[in-house]
């Protein structure tokens, strides 16, 4: 029997039930217009954002820079040194340090330098023919294949020919170059983003509150201490990772130069200070920097080259699974296959400066996602 009044439903009063709304079924006109402009305001800040990549990539490394700069400064204000002071003295003497170290190796990096570029032809050439030599082995076939060597190729080269191997080297190098590096073609451009950088770390270095304050500013004030706690953390990963890079750097180029001495390598100075300048670029640039130095052990004999790549390789072992880990204590451990596809999909699409920074970038996303989601959403805790 129901007992509510016109039939309704007995739980609900008959006040009640009057002032229930029918629920909506569709979109409204507004709806559609604020998901039209949505969507439209999304497509155009990603056609800027690839129009001017390049401007904003020179951006986010003087942040990169200027965080860096600011432990410096942060130093130097505890012997009350002003901060408008501090930040341009610390980046002179960067740079005067920089200045400094270059004219004392300048004279020796020339020579081994060319030394190199002399020399390094005959090495892939002797390559060549040692490959050529066992190309009936499976050693000799694996290496030819990935050379890219057929059987005629290593006939022409075995009857006194231009050495193939060579010529696909220069053919390959001269494509990476024109494909990593089209922003070297303008010597302002290039010239104006390291001023760019330089000043850009020199502002944020010398009053990084100011700039903090109009970031918060875009946020509502309910997230604005979230926001703060995500950019704090972000920009104390990112200050690390570049110290970390840099002493890595250091090390790397200081150990390889005294291996590669040891192992009596022609231009053993040059060999190291490059190895120690691509470590900047983690995972692709040691293998980079070891290409000419195995070479240049061809010089001598197979087996020496086969020494510097066991040298290399021992070496870079221990910079990753010690070293790195050690200096990048209470910081963040991105995983090996990130870093590969996040270098890869920023070299496809941008070039070397992508390249340069697709590890700090990748890990300013990873504190936001790991303190934003899964820490807030999953409610999952995470340990740096």
């Amino acid at each position: 029997m129901n007992d509510s009044p016109e039939g309704g439903d007995p739980a609900t009063p008959p006040d009640r039930a009057s002032r229930v709304r029918p629920r909506r079924v569709g979109w409204t006109n507004a709806d559609v217009l604020r998901t039209a402009a949505l969507v439209i305001a999304m497509y155009l800040f990603v056609r800027l954002l690839w129009f001017a990549h390049l401007f904003f990539l020179v951006a986010f490394l003087g942040v990169l820079f200027g965080l860096a700069v600011s432990s410096g400064v942060d130093r130097l204000q505890r012997w009350r040194v002003p901060r408008g002071v501090g930040a341009p003295l610390v980046v002179i003497a960067m740079l005067g340090a920089l200045v400094e170290f270059g004219v004392w190796l300048a004279p020796t990096v020339h020579a081994q330098s060319v030394e190199i570029e002399r020399r390094l032809p005959d090495a892939i050439d002797r390559a060549d023919a040692w490959i050529s030599a066992r190309e009936g082995g499976v050693l000799g076939a694996i290496i030819g294949g990935l050379a890219g060597q057929s059987p005629a190729d290593s006939a022409q080269a075995a009857t006194g020919g231009t050495s193939v191997l060579r010529q696909r080297v220069i053919t390959g190098m001269g494509g990476v170059t024109r494909f990593l590096f089209p922003f070297l073609s303008s010597t302002i451009e290039f010239f104006g983003s390291i001023i760019i950088i330089l000043f850009l770390s020199i502002y944020i270095a010398a009053d990084p509150d100011l700039y903090r304050r109009g970031v918060m500013a875009l946020f509502p004030s309910a997230s604005r201490a979230t926001a703060g706690e995500v950019l704090s953390a972000i920009a104390a990963v990112l200050r690390r990772w570049f110290l970390t890079q840099l002493l890595a750097m250091v090390t790397l180029g200081t150990v390889t130069t005294v291996i590669l001495m040891l192992l009596d390598v022609k231009a053993a100075l040059a060999l190291g200070l490059l190895a120690g300048l691509l470590e900047f670029i983690p995972t692709i640039g040691p293998i980079i920097s070891s290409l000419p130095a195995i070479a240049m052990g061809f010089l001598d004999s197979p087996e020496k080259a086969l020494w510097v790549l066991v040298a290399y390789v021992v070496v870079h072992f221990v910079e990753s699974h010690m070293l790195i880990p050690l200096l990048m204590k209470g910081g963040i451990n991105l995983p090996p296959v990130v870093t590969i596809l996040a270098q890869a999909l920023m070299v496809l699409l941008l070039g070397f400066i992508g390249l340069m920074c697709a590890v700090p970038l990748v890990a300013a996303v990873t504190v936001a996602v790991r303190m934003l989601y899964v820490e807030r959403v999953v409610n999952e805790p995470t340990y740096a």
